[in-house]
């Protein structure tokens, strides 16, 4: 008894149209603005393909007791492995590595550059809902995790095998390496910036497969061109797309990809899945509320 419509666009005029009749929204990667969701009369959920709602107007849904369903859990596995796999390519100097192999330079593979992940200290800044696949995973390569999420209960990251952490500035000259796992929002907006950047080691290296705009490029790119900090790994950015003469793209201590750490073919099939059974369970009247962003509409949510 659900009709589909699909729309290939990210223009505001377009969406309002063809959510005028609609009970549901599922989204991607366009935003869901308040002209878009006063458009549609009807509207009874927007579910996210995904976890982040940064471009959802979260305040004009629930103005109208509309529950907006994320898909947690679906891409929670690959973004952790995104991040190892940045982490194991900057600590281990792969593209430096890889040039030397390529131009046949064997000798000066001994002005060696590469490190253990084993015994170094990272610190994980956002761990979820209950658990951190990434602290998993990184714990298993024997590194000492640190997280700092003050709005979890610290439990959870103890019996994990963290250490929690109250302030994650006090710790940042310690940290190997930092991962930002958190939303964006006004609280975390340039979160990272040139005193906590310039905080850090300069033998550290941050990672963000989180949300652009937590990590300040403009201070990020002075802290690795000047030397005070090793290398850093961007899946996310202020702009996206990421303009070609990002000055950070001209870095050999930095590696990036197009905001798709937490997209393979199996988390694909999961968010998809997650999120059309977010809207039918809404329509029928059983939303899981750990799935629900602004809970405070489930009492009047029908």
């Amino acid at each position: 008894d659900i009709e589909p419509v699909a729309l290939l666009s990210d223009v505001e005029a377009e969406i309002a149209a063809a959510a005028r009749g609609a009970d549901a929204i599922t989204v991607r990667s366009a935003r869901i603005t308040r002209g878009i969701i006063e458009a549609a009369p009807k509207l009874r959920v927007v579910a996210r393909h995904g976890v982040g709602y940064d471009a959802v107007d979260v305040g004009a849904l629930s103005a109208r007791g509309i529950p907006l369903a994320i898909a947690i859990c679906a891409n929670m596995v690959p973004v952790a492995e995104h991040v190892m796999f940045m982490l194991l390519v900057l600590l281990k100097e792969a593209a430096y590595y890889d040039a030397l192999t390529r131009a046949a330079d064997w000798g000066s593979r001994w002005n060696v550059k590469s490190n253990d992940l084993a015994g170094k200290d990272l610190l994980i800044v956002g761990f979820g809902r209950t658990d951190s696949p990434l602290a998993t995973r990184a714990l298993l390569f024997d590194m000492t995790v640190h997280v700092c999420d003050p709005y979890i209960d610290q439990a959870p990251i103890r019996q994990a095998g963290c250490v929690p952490v109250a302030d994650f500035r006090a710790v940042l000259p310690g940290m190997d390496a930092v991962s930002v796992n958190c939303p964006l929002n006004e609280e975390t907006r340039h979160m990272f910036s040139r005193a906590e950047l310039g905080a850090m080691k300069p033998s550290a290296v941050i990672v963000n497969c989180a949300r652009g705009g937590i990590v300040d490029e403009a201070a990020l790119h002075e802290a690795l061109i000047s030397g005070r900090l090793r290398g850093a790994g961007l899946d996310v950015f202020e702009r996206e797309p990421s303009p070609a003469d990002n000055p950070l793209f001209k870095l050999k201590n930095v590696i990036v990809s197009p905001h798709i750490a937490g997209v393979t073919v199996e988390s694909t099939i999961r968010m998809s899945t997650q999120t059309a059974q977010n809207v039918l369970d809404c329509l029928d009247g059983k939303l899981d509320p750990a799935v629900v962003v602004n809970k405070d509409v489930l009492a009047t949510a029908k």
